[in-house]
């Protein structure tokens, strides 16, 4: 029997444009405080790595209470929880891909340093959830990318195959996973991140998911 395809999918700025509910519950949390906020654009170059950070790299040496911090962290975190699915949006070709996929049997699991539990409820309310696997978190393990191991396990989990496996992602963090994982890195383009495409090692680049079947085929 061949041994079937796996595709793991960053979550963020790849499978979903979550950067206006990002931005919506990062200004909320800036104008309760009485800090600046952002535009889209630098929202999308901070929010990588998951909540915290991306808090973190807004407070910069602004803020230096940590009480604070953590008290910011969370009304984020309540807020934009409330709010997920109010403008984020699959990214083009996302869901024609998705069914394609499953008609071929692949195994599809998304691998994301936004907590579990967010993860799942973004995929559920915008009706993509059904065509995973497996929903990995930064919280589901003890560690999260770039640690290889929060794909390889989930490769394991889905009873996927390392050596017939891929990652897509938009993210420096999503190309270093996949880099010290041993498996190709599809790379999306105008990610959440602050560098270039050059920056970010990768063996192919797309601009979004139409005709991304034509990619994946040469991996079946």
């Amino acid at each position: 029997m061949t041994q079937k395809l796996t595709i793991l999918f960053d979550l963020d700025g790849t499978l979903v444009d979550t950067a206006p509910d990002l931005m919506g519950a990062h200004n909320h949390v800036m104008k309760k405080f009485g800090y600046p906020q952002k535009k889209l654009e630098d929202i999308k170059n901070i929010a990588g790595r998951g909540a915290w950070i991306m808090m973190q790299r807004t407070f910069r040496d602004e803020i230096k209470d940590e009480k604070l911090k953590k008290e910011m962290v969370k009304e984020f975190i309540d807020y934009y929880a409330k709010n997920i699915d109010k403008a984020s949006k699959p990214i083009k070709g996302v869901i024609d891909f998705l069914n394609w996929a499953k008609s071929k049997q692949i195994l599809m699991g998304v691998c994301t340093n936004k907590q579990e539990r967010l993860a799942i409820d973004l995929l559920k309310k915008i009706n993509l959830f059904q065509y995973f696997e497996y929903v990995a978190g930064c919280d589901t393990f003890e560690f999260n990318k770039p640690d290889p191991r929060h794909l390889t396990n989930v490769i394991e989990i889905i009873g996927g195959d390392l050596n017939k496996s891929i990652m897509v992602g938009d993210s420096e963090v999503d190309s270093l996973s996949a880099h010290s994982a041993r498996i190709p890195f599809i790379l999306v383009e105008e990610g959440y991140t602050e560098k270039n495409t050059n920056e970010i090692p990768h063996k192919t680049l797309i601009k979004d998911f139409s005709n991304f079947e034509k990619i994946i085929k040469d991996y079946l």
